[in-house]
């Protein structure tokens, strides 16, 4: 990734910029639901369809997912299973490599803050679904980079009933508030940014790493690892 481009290559890597994990897991979801490749199966869980374009996949993220999805899951459950750790990770060290992200401590660089700022500045939080389009098409594209920057927020203003149905928004998706993004223990593995509750900027100027205030516990609570692991509050972050 250059890190003079305005945008990392996909909404996957921002999701994960903004969010972490979980917040990039949403927006695979997301891809792949536009195409009709994901559907919400019973109350609050994912499950892959037979229909839809399952090949076309924009990031290996999307790929992961759908192959993760071998059996209906949860948000937190999928964002857990091997296949999609694997491919989280990947992605986090990539951010690493384009400077938006630090290895140690957890956090984004000041590039990582500043690009998020003004890139929400470029695409404020939507207020209704996109017009129609194709699922490929710039409608569809718009939808993912919203939910991408905006989180929970954008999800619930873009695709309510999916969003509700198969459990992103609501009780299972704390952390798509800012709340554990990394689980309650992420240590080293958690390599990303802890969901922010300003907007993406931080008051002081200042690179916080582990979060502002108290809505933000990174460090340990409970001493799980972010892998696999039922978190009660979701795992991976999200929006303001």
């Amino acid at each position: 990734m250059d890190r003079t481009t305005p945008l990392p290559p996909d909404p996957c890597a921002i999701a994960l910029l903004r969010g972490g994990d979980r917040a990039a897991v949403t927006v695979a979801v997301l891809a792949l639901h536009l195409r009709g490749a994901v559907d919400a199966g019973r109350p609050g869980t994912l499950r892959r369809t037979g229909a839809g374009d399952a090949t076309a996949f924009r990031h290996p993220l999307e790929k992961a997912v759908r192959t993760g999805l071998y059996r209906p899951a949860g948000p937190r459950e999928l964002t857990g299973r091997a296949v999609v750790r694997r491919a989280l990770a990947r992605t986090r060290a990539e951010l690493v490599a384009a400077g938006l992200l630090r290895a140690l401590p957890p956090g984004r660089t000041r590039a990582g803050r500043r690009l998020l700022a003004e890139s929400r500045e470029r695409r404020p939080l939507p207020d209704g679904p996109a017009g129609p389009d194709g699922p490929d098409g710039p409608a569809a594209e718009e939808m993912l980079l919203a939910v991408a920057l905006h989180g929970e927020r954008a999800l619930t203003a873009l695709l309510p009933r999916f969003a509700r149905d198969s459990g992103l928004t609501g009780r299972g998706a704390l952390a798509d508030e800012g709340r554990f993004p990394f689980g309650r223990g992420g240590g080293v593995r958690a390599i990303a940014y802890h969901g922010d509750d300003d907007g993406g900027r931080d008051t002081d100027g200042r690179d916080h790493g582990g979060g502002h205030g108290g809505h933000h516990h990174g460090g340990a609570h409970g001493g799980h690892g972010f892998g696999g692991h039922d978190f009660g509050g979701g795992c991976g972050g999200g929006s303001e």
